[in-house]
């Protein structure tokens, strides 16, 4: 498991945590964990403090056409790994 790319798209704000678990396997409450003891207690409560007021964290809160979690100009990421350029 690389903690260091999940804790990167649990910050990210487009990223919802359903992408997390489809990549990872962690559910939500999982992620918070993995964030409380991975970061300093004064940055995992400003994630908390971000993530609570983010509507495009979950999946169903989002606005509708908003159906990707990455930008469209990102090389496809496979597993986690970014894919070969040919």
């Amino acid at each position: 498991m690389d903690v260091n790319r999940i804790i990167e798209m649990a910050w990210e704000d487009r990223t919802p945590f359903e992408a997390i678990k489809l990549q990872f396997g962690l559910t939500n409450g999982e992620v918070i964990k993995l964030m409380r003891t991975h970061l300093k207690p004064s940055s995992f409560k400003l994630w908390r403090k971000r993530t609570d007021g983010q509507k495009t964290k979950h999946a169903l809160n989002r606005v509708a056409g908003m159906d990707r979690f990455r930008c469209s100009q990102q090389r496809l990421i496979s597993n986690n790994k970014i894919a070969k350029r040919k």
